[in-house]
C-alpha cells in the first residue's frame, strides 16, 4: 500500500490496494482508516468491485444509513446510485456535509464512479479543520458556544409540492449542532456549518451580540454566511477528476464537498455507501 499526499492541506491517493480484499482483511482496513484520519478524503483508481464489497468496505465503517429522498439500491440496502443522466438539476453542487440536517450527520462515505463524463463532473473536498483554525481569534471567541439550525426541508423539499415538503419537514425535522464541534476520534476543533443545510442560528440574539435591530437578524446572518464561505477557499481543498471505477472515501465529521454540475448533457453516475454518524459535541 503506497500513499501520495495530493494537496499540504487534505487529501492522498492510495495504490497498490484492491478494496473487495480490505473489505474483507482487518488489517488492511486498519491501515486504510489510519490513513483516512491523516488525510481525511482518500482516493483510489480504478477499483473493480462489485456492489457487495462497496457496502461491505463502508460497513467495516459503522451501520450503514439511508436516504429519505434517493432511497437504497434494494438489493444493497445502504447503496445510494446517484445518477445524472435526464435531469441537468443537481443538488450536490454546493459546498455541504452528507447529512448535517440529521441529528447524527453521516460519519463518512465510500463513493464509487461507475460512469463519468469525459470532461467535467470533478468533485472538491475542503478540509474544515483547516476553515477554523485559520479564522481571526476574534472569530472564534465570538463562535464560542454558538449552535446553529439545519433542515432538509428547503433543500431536497424546494422541488416538492407545498404537501410533500411539509410531510418531509414532519418527518426530518430540523436539528441543532455546534457550530464548532470536536472530532470524536482526532479531538480536532471543527467548523461545522453547510450553505447546503445550515440556515440560521439558534443562540446569536444575547446581550453580547445585539446592541441594535439590525444586529440581530443582518449581524447573524453575516456571520453565518461569512462562517459558511470559508469553505470556498482553495488552499483548503483537494479536487479530483474521476475515472470509471474510482472510489473516494471520507471523514464527512471534518470535510464538505462540492459536485460539480458542469457536464450537462453527458450522463455522471454514482453510487454511494454513507456511514451512520454520531451526535456532535
Amino acid at each position: 500500500m503506497k500513499i501520495r499526499q495530493i494537496t499540504p492541506a487534505i487529501g492522498a491517493e492510495i495504490s497498490g490496494v484492491h478494496l473487495g480484499e480490505a473489505s474483507r482483511d482487518p488489517s488492511l482496513f486498519a491501515a486504510i482508516k489510519a490513513a483516512l484520519l491523516a488525510h481525511k478524503v482518500l482516493f483510489f483508481r480504478r477499483q473493480d468491485i462489485t456492489r457487495a464489497e462497496h457496502v461491505a468496505l463502508a460497513g467495516r465503517f459503522g451501520k450503514l444509513e439511508d436516504h429519505p429522498v434517493a432511497g437504497s439500491d434494494p438489493e444493497h440496502p445502504g447503496l445510494v446510485r446517484i445518477y445524472r443522466s435526464d435531469n441537468p438539476h443537481s443538488y450536490e453542487n454546493n459546498y455541504h456535509c452528507d447529512g448535517l440536517w440529521r441529528p447524527n450527520p453521516a460519519m463518512g462515505a465510500v463513493l464509487r464512479c461507475i460512469e463519468c463524463p469525459e470532461i467535467g463532473g470533478d468533485t472538491i473536498w475542503v478540509n474544515m479543520v483547516k476553515a477554523y483554525e485559520e479564522l481571526s481569534e476574534d472569530i472564534r471567541q465570538k463562535i464560542v458556544g454558538l449552535r446553529a439550525r439545519a433542515s432538509i426541508e428547503h433543500s431536497f423539499g424546494a422541488v416538492m409540492t407545498a404537501e410533500a415538503r411539509a410531510k418531509l419537514a414532519q418527518e426530518h425535522p430540523s436539528v441543532e449542532h455546534p457550530v464548532v464541534r470536536t472530532h470524536p476520534e482526532t479531538g480536532e476543533k471543527i467548523l461545522f456549518v453547510g450553505a447546503g443545510f445550515s440556515t440560521h442560528f439558534t443562540n446569536y440574539s444575547t446581550p453580547a451580540n445585539v446592541r441594535h435591530g439590525i444586529d440581530k437578524a443582518p449581524g447573524a446572518s453575516l456571520l453565518l454566511n461569512y462562517l459558511i464561505s470559508r469553505a470556498t477557499i482553495p488552499e483548503y481543498q483537494v479536487r479530483w477528476s474521476w475515472q470509471q471505477g474510482d472510489v473516494a472515501v471520507w471523514d464527512n465529521r471534518c470535510t464538505q464537498h462540492y459536485a460539480l454540475n458542469d457536464y450537462w448533457p453527458a450522463p455522471r453516475k454514482m453510487e454511494r455507501a454513507g456511514i451512520v454518524g454520531d451526535i456532535p459535541y
